[in-house]
Protein backbone atom coordinates (compact mmCIF):
# COMPACT_ATOMS: atom_id res chain seq x y z
CA UNK A 1 0.00 0.00 0.00
CA UNK A 2 1.32 3.50 -0.93
CA UNK A 3 1.95 5.83 1.83
CA UNK A 4 0.03 9.39 1.87
CA UNK A 5 1.48 12.02 0.32
CA UNK A 6 2.66 14.85 2.37
CA UNK A 7 1.21 17.48 0.02
CA UNK A 8 -1.85 17.72 -2.01
CA UNK A 9 -3.36 20.19 -3.95
CA UNK A 10 -7.29 20.58 -4.03
CA UNK A 11 -9.79 22.95 -6.17
CA UNK A 12 -13.03 24.69 -3.54
CA UNK A 13 -15.58 25.34 -5.90
CA UNK A 14 -18.52 28.08 -5.87
CA UNK A 15 -22.31 26.73 -5.93
CA UNK A 16 -25.09 28.54 -7.19
CA UNK A 17 -28.35 28.21 -5.24
CA UNK A 18 -30.98 27.74 -8.34
CA UNK A 19 -34.00 28.08 -5.70
CA UNK A 20 -34.31 28.79 -2.01
CA UNK A 21 -37.03 28.36 0.27
CA UNK A 22 -36.90 29.20 4.02
CA UNK A 23 -39.85 26.51 5.22
CA UNK A 24 -39.88 27.08 9.03
CA UNK A 25 -38.10 29.08 11.75
CA UNK A 26 -36.74 26.45 14.55
CA UNK A 27 -37.28 27.60 17.82
CA UNK A 28 -33.58 27.93 18.65
CA UNK A 29 -33.22 30.38 15.80
CA UNK A 30 -31.68 28.25 12.88
CA UNK A 31 -34.18 27.92 9.81
CA UNK A 32 -35.27 25.21 7.76
CA UNK A 33 -34.71 25.45 3.73
CA UNK A 34 -35.40 24.10 0.34
CA UNK A 35 -32.90 24.65 -2.02
CA UNK A 36 -31.05 23.05 -4.91
CA UNK A 37 -27.27 23.58 -5.81
CA UNK A 38 -25.21 23.31 -8.32
CA UNK A 39 -21.46 24.15 -8.88
CA UNK A 40 -19.58 26.74 -10.50
CA UNK A 41 -16.13 26.55 -12.15
CA UNK A 42 -14.98 29.34 -10.00
CA UNK A 43 -13.15 28.11 -7.52
CA UNK A 44 -10.82 28.81 -4.42
CA UNK A 45 -7.56 26.45 -4.44
CA UNK A 46 -5.76 24.48 -1.52
CA UNK A 47 -2.43 23.08 -0.63
CA UNK A 48 -2.00 21.30 2.41
CA UNK A 49 0.65 20.01 3.52
CA UNK A 50 2.03 17.94 6.52
CA UNK A 51 3.58 19.89 9.48
CA UNK A 52 5.14 18.19 12.86
CA UNK A 53 1.60 19.61 14.50
CA UNK A 54 -1.20 22.20 14.99
CA UNK A 55 -2.86 24.17 12.18
CA UNK A 56 -1.57 26.90 10.15
CA UNK A 57 -3.70 29.02 7.80
CA UNK A 58 -2.14 31.31 4.88
CA UNK A 59 -4.38 33.33 2.82
CA UNK A 60 -3.57 34.58 -0.78
CA UNK A 61 -6.26 37.43 -1.27
CA UNK A 62 -8.94 39.32 1.17
CA UNK A 63 -8.54 39.48 5.15
CA UNK A 64 -11.10 36.34 6.28
CA UNK A 65 -10.14 37.51 9.78
CA UNK A 66 -8.73 34.98 12.61
CA UNK A 67 -7.98 31.75 11.55
CA UNK A 68 -9.32 29.93 14.49
CA UNK A 69 -12.73 31.50 13.23
CA UNK A 70 -12.11 29.93 9.41
CA UNK A 71 -14.11 27.29 8.39
CA UNK A 72 -11.07 25.59 6.55
CA UNK A 73 -9.13 25.30 9.96
CA UNK A 74 -12.16 23.92 11.90
CA UNK A 75 -12.32 21.19 9.21
CA UNK A 76 -8.31 20.37 9.68
CA UNK A 77 -9.03 20.08 13.45
CA UNK A 78 -11.80 17.59 13.12
CA UNK A 79 -9.70 15.56 11.05
CA UNK A 80 -6.58 15.78 13.16
CA UNK A 81 -9.08 15.33 15.92
CA UNK A 82 -10.15 11.97 14.90
CA UNK A 83 -6.61 10.78 13.46
CA UNK A 84 -5.22 11.24 17.23
CA UNK A 85 -3.23 14.32 16.01
CA UNK A 86 -0.43 12.06 14.56
CA UNK A 87 0.71 15.51 12.87
CA UNK A 88 -0.15 19.20 11.48
CA UNK A 89 -0.48 20.70 8.26
CA UNK A 90 -0.61 24.09 6.89
CA UNK A 91 -3.21 25.34 4.23
CA UNK A 92 -2.01 27.47 1.86
CA UNK A 93 -5.37 29.31 0.31
CA UNK A 94 -5.76 31.00 -2.99
CA UNK A 95 -9.42 32.77 -2.33
CA UNK A 96 -10.88 33.65 -6.16
CA UNK A 97 -14.29 33.46 -4.47
CA UNK A 98 -15.48 36.78 -3.42
CA UNK A 99 -16.58 36.62 0.00
CA UNK A 100 -20.01 37.40 1.57
CA UNK A 101 -21.24 37.26 -1.65
CA UNK A 102 -23.47 33.81 -1.04
CA UNK A 103 -21.33 31.58 -3.68
CA UNK A 104 -20.78 29.28 -0.22
CA UNK A 105 -16.76 29.95 -0.66
CA UNK A 106 -15.88 29.73 2.76
CA UNK A 107 -18.05 26.26 3.01
CA UNK A 108 -16.25 25.31 0.14
CA UNK A 109 -12.83 25.66 1.38
CA UNK A 110 -14.29 23.58 4.52
CA UNK A 111 -15.06 20.53 2.99
CA UNK A 112 -12.07 20.87 0.27
CA UNK A 113 -9.65 20.86 3.40
CA UNK A 114 -11.65 17.79 5.20
CA UNK A 115 -10.88 15.66 2.03
CA UNK A 116 -7.19 16.90 2.19
CA UNK A 117 -6.27 16.27 5.14
CA UNK A 118 -7.89 13.11 5.52
CA UNK A 119 -5.87 12.01 2.27
CA UNK A 120 -2.68 12.94 4.51
CA UNK A 121 -3.76 10.67 7.28
CA UNK A 122 -4.62 7.90 4.39
CA UNK A 123 -8.07 8.30 4.14
CA UNK A 124 -8.53 7.08 8.11
CA UNK A 125 -11.34 8.86 8.57
CA UNK A 126 -14.45 6.73 6.88
CA UNK A 127 -16.66 8.62 4.37
CA UNK A 128 -19.71 9.04 6.55
CA UNK A 129 -17.93 10.21 9.32
CA UNK A 130 -16.57 13.11 6.92
CA UNK A 131 -19.92 14.24 5.76
CA UNK A 132 -20.78 14.23 9.68
CA UNK A 133 -18.22 16.78 10.10
CA UNK A 134 -19.12 18.51 7.21
CA UNK A 135 -23.12 18.81 8.20
CA UNK A 136 -21.49 20.12 11.94
CA UNK A 137 -19.25 22.59 9.95
CA UNK A 138 -22.02 24.74 7.81
CA UNK A 139 -25.33 23.82 5.97
CA UNK A 140 -23.66 24.53 2.67
CA UNK A 141 -20.42 22.16 3.60
CA UNK A 142 -22.31 19.48 3.68
CA UNK A 143 -23.40 19.59 0.14
CA UNK A 144 -19.42 20.35 -1.03
CA UNK A 145 -18.51 17.71 0.88
CA UNK A 146 -20.83 14.71 -0.95
CA UNK A 147 -18.72 15.29 -4.27
CA UNK A 148 -22.06 15.94 -5.98
CA UNK A 149 -22.37 18.44 -8.84
CA UNK A 150 -25.92 19.11 -8.51
CA UNK A 151 -28.31 18.38 -5.36
CA UNK A 152 -31.28 19.20 -3.81
CA UNK A 153 -31.17 19.92 0.42
CA UNK A 154 -33.59 20.73 3.08
CA UNK A 155 -33.26 21.04 6.51
CA UNK A 156 -30.60 23.49 7.74
CA UNK A 157 -29.63 22.32 4.10
CA UNK A 158 -27.75 18.91 5.53
CA UNK A 159 -30.02 16.55 4.11
CA UNK A 160 -28.95 15.62 0.54
CA UNK A 161 -30.42 14.26 -3.07
CA UNK A 162 -27.62 14.17 -5.42
CA UNK A 163 -29.61 15.69 -8.90
CA UNK A 164 -27.89 15.06 -12.25
CA UNK A 165 -26.96 18.16 -13.07
CA UNK A 166 -28.17 20.77 -16.22
CA UNK A 167 -26.32 21.10 -19.10
CA UNK A 168 -22.86 22.99 -18.30
CA UNK A 169 -23.50 26.92 -19.37
CA UNK A 170 -21.78 29.81 -19.20
CA UNK A 171 -22.51 32.53 -16.32
CA UNK A 172 -21.81 36.11 -15.43
CA UNK A 173 -21.58 36.76 -11.63
CA UNK A 174 -21.99 40.54 -10.38
CA UNK A 175 -20.22 41.07 -7.16
CA UNK A 176 -21.34 44.41 -5.49
CA UNK A 177 -19.47 46.67 -3.31
CA UNK A 178 -21.42 46.11 -0.43
CA UNK A 179 -21.59 42.08 1.35
CA UNK A 180 -24.02 40.71 3.14
CA UNK A 181 -23.82 38.18 6.37
CA UNK A 182 -25.33 35.22 6.05
CA UNK A 183 -27.18 36.29 9.57
CA UNK A 184 -28.44 39.28 8.59
CA UNK A 185 -30.31 38.35 5.35
CA UNK A 186 -32.43 35.53 8.18
CA UNK A 187 -33.21 38.83 10.13
CA UNK A 188 -34.31 40.55 7.69
CA UNK A 189 -36.29 37.78 6.69
CA UNK A 190 -38.03 37.23 10.32
CA UNK A 191 -38.48 40.70 10.54
CA UNK A 192 -40.92 40.42 6.87
CA UNK A 193 -41.86 37.02 8.31
CA UNK A 194 -43.06 37.31 12.16
CA UNK A 195 -45.58 34.01 11.36
CA UNK A 196 -43.39 31.79 8.30
CA UNK A 197 -45.49 31.51 5.37
CA UNK A 198 -47.29 27.77 5.54
CA UNK A 199 -46.07 25.95 2.79
CA UNK A 200 -44.24 22.80 2.45
CA UNK A 201 -41.55 21.08 0.41
CA UNK A 202 -41.74 21.40 -3.49
CA UNK A 203 -42.45 18.06 -5.19
CA UNK A 204 -40.09 17.82 -8.17
CA UNK A 205 -40.40 16.17 -11.68
CA UNK A 206 -37.50 13.86 -12.55
CA UNK A 207 -36.93 16.34 -15.28
CA UNK A 208 -37.06 19.66 -13.48
CA UNK A 209 -33.36 20.10 -13.79
CA UNK A 210 -33.26 18.72 -17.66
CA UNK A 211 -32.83 22.24 -18.91
CA UNK A 212 -32.11 25.56 -17.44
CA UNK A 213 -35.52 26.66 -19.58
CA UNK A 214 -37.27 24.37 -16.61
CA UNK A 215 -35.19 25.40 -13.91
CA UNK A 216 -35.99 28.96 -14.55
CA UNK A 217 -39.32 28.37 -13.53
CA UNK A 218 -38.84 26.18 -10.72
CA UNK A 219 -39.44 29.50 -8.40
CA UNK A 220 -37.09 32.12 -7.01
CA UNK A 221 -34.92 33.01 -3.98
CA UNK A 222 -36.93 33.80 -0.47
CA UNK A 223 -33.71 36.01 0.25
CA UNK A 224 -34.53 38.62 -2.36
CA UNK A 225 -37.29 40.69 -1.20
CA UNK A 226 -35.76 41.25 2.39
CA UNK A 227 -32.03 41.79 0.49
CA UNK A 228 -33.06 44.13 -2.06
CA UNK A 229 -35.69 45.73 0.70
CA UNK A 230 -32.26 46.95 2.87
CA UNK A 231 -30.22 46.92 -0.36
CA UNK A 232 -32.16 49.02 -3.25
CA UNK A 233 -28.39 49.19 -5.50
CA UNK A 234 -28.68 44.98 -5.55
CA UNK A 235 -32.36 45.27 -6.62
CA UNK A 236 -31.25 47.70 -9.56
CA UNK A 237 -28.05 45.16 -10.75
CA UNK A 238 -30.90 42.26 -10.08
CA UNK A 239 -32.69 44.45 -13.20
CA UNK A 240 -30.22 45.13 -15.27
CA UNK A 241 -28.82 41.15 -15.31
CA UNK A 242 -32.32 40.14 -16.49
CA UNK A 243 -32.54 42.61 -18.97
CA UNK A 244 -29.64 40.79 -20.79
CA UNK A 245 -31.62 37.97 -22.12
CA UNK A 246 -30.85 34.83 -19.55
CA UNK A 247 -31.79 31.58 -19.31
CA UNK A 248 -32.02 32.19 -15.78
CA UNK A 249 -31.25 35.14 -13.03
CA UNK A 250 -31.14 34.87 -9.36
CA UNK A 251 -29.84 36.33 -6.09
CA UNK A 252 -26.48 34.35 -4.62
CA UNK A 253 -27.96 32.31 -1.88
CA UNK A 254 -28.39 34.94 1.04
CA UNK A 255 -26.33 37.45 -1.26
CA UNK A 256 -24.79 40.22 -2.36
CA UNK A 257 -23.94 38.46 -5.74
CA UNK A 258 -26.20 38.25 -8.47
CA UNK A 259 -25.87 35.51 -10.74
CA UNK A 260 -26.88 34.69 -14.70
CA UNK A 261 -26.99 31.87 -16.87
CA UNK A 262 -26.68 31.95 -21.03
CA UNK A 263 -27.35 30.07 -23.60
CA UNK A 264 -23.79 31.15 -25.24
CA UNK A 265 -20.80 32.77 -24.23
CA UNK A 266 -21.44 35.60 -26.56
CA UNK A 267 -24.43 36.16 -24.85
CA UNK A 268 -22.70 36.71 -21.44
CA UNK A 269 -19.74 38.67 -22.60
CA UNK A 270 -22.15 40.90 -24.26
CA UNK A 271 -24.20 41.17 -21.10
CA UNK A 272 -20.41 41.92 -19.57
CA UNK A 273 -19.62 44.58 -21.73
CA UNK A 274 -23.15 46.43 -21.20
CA UNK A 275 -23.12 46.12 -17.40
CA UNK A 276 -19.57 47.35 -16.91
CA UNK A 277 -17.30 47.13 -13.93
CA UNK A 278 -18.28 50.59 -12.78
CA UNK A 279 -20.17 49.91 -10.29
CA UNK A 280 -19.56 46.11 -9.93
CA UNK A 281 -17.48 43.01 -10.57
CA UNK A 282 -17.79 41.26 -12.83
CA UNK A 283 -16.42 37.54 -12.94
CA UNK A 284 -17.13 34.91 -16.07
CA UNK A 285 -17.72 31.51 -15.32
CA UNK A 286 -19.78 28.42 -16.29
CA UNK A 287 -21.53 25.81 -14.10
CA UNK A 288 -20.08 22.64 -13.63
CA UNK A 289 -21.93 19.11 -15.24
CA UNK A 290 -19.45 17.14 -13.27
CA UNK A 291 -18.14 17.22 -9.77
CA UNK A 292 -14.78 18.64 -9.22
CA UNK A 293 -11.79 16.62 -9.08
CA UNK A 294 -10.38 15.96 -5.34
CA UNK A 295 -7.23 15.93 -3.55
CA UNK A 296 -4.21 15.24 -5.48
CA UNK A 297 -0.63 14.88 -4.66
CA UNK A 298 1.19 18.02 -5.23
Amino acid sequence: MASPPDRVRTTAPAKLNLFLRILARESGGYHQIETALALLELADELTVSRTPGGVALTVHGPDLGPADDNLAVRAARAVLDATGHKFGVAIELTKRIPVRAGLGGGSSDAAASLHAVNALAGDAVPRAELLHFAARLGADVAFFASGAPAAVAWGRGERLFRLTPPPAAPVLVAVPTVGVATPDAYRWWDQLNPEPPLHGPVVLAEDAFATWGSVGRMGGNDFEIPVFGKHPPLRALFERLAATHPYWVRLCGSGSAVAAVYSSERLRDDARMLLGEKQQRLIGTATRAVAAPGPEPS
